[in-house]
């Protein structure tokens, strides 16, 4: 069944959206259009470039994650390089080996910018980022045309590496633009789940499957850590909180396959090789859950519903 698919922010937490789409792949569904926040963009790329569910499990057993939290300059310096770089660099990882890493990832697949990605004059990708230098959602590639740029030029790989940036944990991406330059953050502090970003007023050619982690995320000062730096990330956190529950409605909620992820925070970069898989069967169980009730004539009625008044 050809289905488009939206994925949730949370960080380490992918692994288990990857589990569900194991199991949904199974059952036969077939993504046209991809869409997600944070990670969630990271998965959505990753699927509309031509990875399966198959490939992406090989790809999180099989790498290094600690790889991702690279240095530079002087978040390097022993002892006090972590705050340093948090003053100086405003994160205490860079984030750029992880770009480098997504884009050797998505050339494999012929991909480098967004236009490599069009089909019927549409992209099959859209990802979400947050341009807290002008307090707004940017929705790449849409939104490209409003700082100047094109699709064409621009790389999938770099709005990735935007969408990604935890706050104050990965360094904010510099975005410099036509109209100047921009400051650009995790796309989970506009909008951590972008459920809705396929819908129009006529009725769908086929559903919208959302995938959602199911509990919230475990804070750092619950875990009893009360460093500066954990109380910056709760204060993050707790920032993105307000947007967390605005996608509740019975349409969104019949359409999305909750994930329970056991307290697992989004940061657990050193995740042991047995939380790995329990995150990834949490997600396969759910989505079977999910895919045993799910009722596509069900989805069209509540789609309706939701749309009566402006159709």
């Amino acid at each position: 069944m050809k289905a488009d698919a939206v994925f949730d922010s949370g960080g380490i937490k992918g692994i288990g959206i990857i589990g569900a789409l194991s199991y949904m792949e199974s059952k036969g569904f077939e993504w046209q259009r991809t869409a997600g926040s944070s990670v969630g963009a990271l998965i959505a790329a990753f699927v509309a470039a031509g990875y399966n569910s198959k490939d992406l499990k090989n790809i999180v057993t099989n790498i290094n994650l600690i790889n991702f939290l690279d240095k530079e300059g002087v978040q390097k310096i022993p002892l006090v390089g972590k705050a340093l770089g948090f003053f100086v660099d405003k994160g205490i990882y860079s984030g750029e080996y992880i770009e480098s890493w997504i884009d050797d990832m998505l050339k494999v697949k012929g991909i480098k910018t967004f236009k490599d990605l069009y089909k019927n004059g549409e992209c099959r990708l859209k990802i979400i980022a947050g341009d807290i230098t002008r307090k707004k959602m940017i929705t790449f590639p849409d939104d490209l045309y409003l700082y100047g740029l094109s699709p064409s030029t621009f790389k999938v790989s770099r709005a990735i590496r935007m969408s990604i940036s935890i706050p104050f944990y990965f360094k904010p991406v510099e975005f410099i633009h036509g109209n100047g330059l921009s400051y650009v953050v995790d796309g989970s502090v506009c909008c951590s789940y972008p459920i809705s970003i396929f819908d129009s007023k006529a009725d769908p050619k086929w559903p919208t499957i959302g995938f959602k982690f199911d509990n919230p995320n475990v804070t750092n000062t619950k875990l009893g850590k009360t460093d500066p730096l954990s109380f910056l990330f709760d204060i993050a956190d707790t920032m993105n909180y307000k947007n967390e529950n605005s996608w509740i409605n019975d349409e969104n909620l019949s359409r999305s396959i909750l994930i329970p992820t056991d307290g697992i925070s989004s940061t657990d970069f050193d995740i042991s090789k047995n939380k790995i898989i329990k995150l990834f069967k949490s997600g396969y169980k759910s989505a079977m859950k999910f895919n045993d009730s799910w009722d596509f004539q069900d989805y069209l009625q509540k789609y309706r519903h939701k749309n009566k008044d402006i159709i």
